[in-house]
């Protein structure tokens, strides 16, 4: 799933279609409890799931799966140039790193000739309002420019979330800058199935403005 709009990659094929992904070296980013990976595996592709955070690959661990879990930093990837035929990334790692140009030149470096990047982030626009549900949501309310990270702090003051925010455009220069070619953007739209709300994501916002913006890239 590369969004709460719940577009799928059965349907939406962005790594190509599922009977080709057999065999596929797949490295997954910010896999969270790895259900990318899960997916991924039953389609008969080889993937490893990689995520900084060590509770969250306990989840992974729990739940099971016929894969390699591990435990490192996005912008420090510990594998051989060439180690991947494709990488993914569902809202994990990017948003969350200061400069994604170093994640993303670490990819390059790990995919092979020829290799796809997918990952997806929350759509650049919403930054510009706020993070509610409802009709609330709809009026501007912050700079679409101001690139501020968004912080949550603890008791001590210390910071214990950090989301970066990116333009479209910085995006689309930190893709080509790091070696890519961006291939196409996908914005997937609110289907009418989904009736959910989740935080601020909800058919009333989704059917006005996106949400998530997904990168197809590939090393050439």
């Amino acid at each position: 799933m590369w969004g709460p709009e719940g577009l799928d990659e059965v349907e939406a094929e962005l790594l190509g279609p599922p009977e080709e992904l057999k065999g596929r070296d797949v490295l997954e980013l910010g896999a969270g409890a790895a259900q990318c990976s899960r997916w991924l595996a039953a389609q008969g592709a080889r993937p490893v799931a990689l995520d900084i955070s060590h509770r969250q690959l306990q989840h992974a661990l729990r739940i099971g799966g016929p894969f390699p879990l591990v435990c490192a930093d996005a912008g420090a990837l510990p594998f051989a140039d060439g180690s991947f035929d494709l990488a993914c990334s569902a809202y994990g790692a990017l948003p969350f790193v200061a400069d994604p140009r170093l994640v993303l030149r670490e990819v390059r470096r790990v995919l092979r000739p020829g290799g796809r990047l997918v990952f997806s982030v929350t759509h650049p626009i919403r930054w510009a309002f706020p993070d509610e549900p409802g009709p609330e949501g709809l009026s501007v309310s912050a700079s679409y420019f101001d690139r501020t990270p968004y912080v949550e702090q603890d008791e001590r003051g210390r910071a214990v979330y950090v989301e970066h925010h990116r333009t479209v455009g910085d995006r689309v220069r930190d893709v080509v800058a790091s070696g890519f070619r961006l291939v196409d953007l996908v914005e997937p739209e609110w289907p009418a199935w989904n009736t959910s709300e989740w935080g601020g994501w909800s058919p009333l916002r989704g059917g006005l403005i996106p949400g998530t913006a997904i990168f197809v890239c590939v090393r050439d």
